[in-house]
């Protein structure tokens, strides 16, 4: 049983960094060291409102250590990504093809965001300890479900493959899979951080002849300039209805409000601020993860306007990684760019800081330095 570093919280605002134990893996599980974890602002609110003793972390990406007895298709020494939204296969929800909204494993969808191992749990102190959307990757060693496991391409950097499986998939999937943006429309993405700048990029990617980046920050804008944005639109907050906002798409778009429209800042009061947007018969897509209740004005849904709230991208996991890393192999999307600064478990605090301060796309922590 391997002794592993592993940033562990107790759910109620407190982190620190301690030794855990890492069982075998359970007969369809991998055990994973892990290389590089990334930073989201989901892990921050799992350290705030949990709870309960838990090991942080939800993106990460490394190298199989360890399989189960009846792993076939995975071997040590694989480079691997882990996958928090896990797929079971023969629910009806997978067989549907929603994979992401699995109904047996995926945490989001069943009863807790926690979970240990099926085999031998991590162990804090000769006690199991749950782990962040059963995976914890901010540790050197995890075990998993084969099923959280895709296979990582030689030429993806463990950087960048830790980033992959949460925001970079949830602003992409979100353009691509989830609005499906059509050659030449106009699509517009509210919020330029780690989500907003990668539905730039899906959007771009899928044609789209306009993409206005909309956002409070000058540097954010330009930014998104960068990732694919041919409009910026300085959003100010007194314009808390967005009013102003509105008259600047149509004034880019011809009169018209957006055939798309894109909510990336989490922030609550902005929930409806995409239906804003459109055009009569657009769509507006919450792709941020607000989860508080809002009131909205039902005169906004007129006409026709379609308004979604998809997870994760809609992410399929053995459809959508590859996919990803042939376009990032071809340069046709920045991934490296995304990443605004690297950390280690033992600063990790000060990564934190840097993303509640809103200084970085995406920040990684390298867990192992060996690539």
């Amino acid at each position: 049983m391997p002794q592993s570093k592993a940033l562990v919280s107790n759910g109620r605002g407190k982190f620190e960094l301690r030794s855990i134990d890492v069982g075998e893996p359970g007969p369809h599980e991998v055990r994973v060291k892990l290389k590089a974890a990334g930073l989201c602002h989901t892990d921050w609110d799992s350290i705030q409102n949990w709870d309960k003793t838990f090991v942080v972390g939800h993106e990460g990406s490394g190298v199989i250590d360890a399989v189960g007895s009846s792993v076939s298709n995975l071997a040590p020494g694989d480079r691997v990504l882990l996958n928090w939204a896990i797929p079971c296969g023969h629910c009806f929800q997978c067989l549907e093809g929603n994979t992401h909204i699995c109904e047996n494993h995926s945490p989001v969808c069943s009863d807790t965001l926690c979970g240990h191992a099926h085999g031998a749990a991590s162990q804090l102190n000769g006690k199991p300890v749950e782990r962040s959307f059963h995976l914890g990757t901010m540790s050197e060693y995890t075990v998993v479900r084969q099923e959280a496991i895709t296979k990582l391409d030689a030429h993806v950097p463990f950087g960048v493959g830790a980033i992959l499986a949460c925001g970079v998939m949830t602003g992409w999937g979100s353009a691509v899979n989830a609005a499906k943006v059509q050659a030449g429309s106009t699509a517009c993405v509210i919020g330029c951080g780690g989500v907003g700048l990668n539905v730039i990029q899906g959007a771009a990617l899928s044609g789209a002849a306009k993409v206005i980046a909309i956002d409070i920050s000058d540097e954010r804008l330009e930014q998104a300039k960068a990732f694919g944005a041919t409009h910026t639109v300085r959003a100010n907050k007194d314009d808390k209805d967005f009013d102003q906002v509105a008259r600047d798409v149509k004034a880019i778009n011809n009169g018209r409000g957006a055939d798309y429209a894109f909510e990336c800042t989490a922030v609550p009061a902005l929930g409806s601020a995409p239906l804003k947007l459109i055009r009569s018969a657009g769509t507006a897509v919450q792709a941020s993860g607000i989860e508080q209740r809002i009131d909205f004005d039902c005169e906004l849904f007129e006409w026709d306007k379609i308004y979604i709230n998809p997870l994760y991208g809609q992410c399929n996991p053995s459809r959508d990684f590859p996919r990803l890393y042939d376009l990032y192999g071809a340069g046709k999307i920045k991934l490296d760019e995304l990443i605004s600064k690297t950390y280690t478990l033992e600063n990790v605090a000060d990564g934190f800081a840097d993303m509640l301060a809103g200084r970085l796309a995406k920040g990684v922590i390298i867990i192992d330095p060996e690539q």
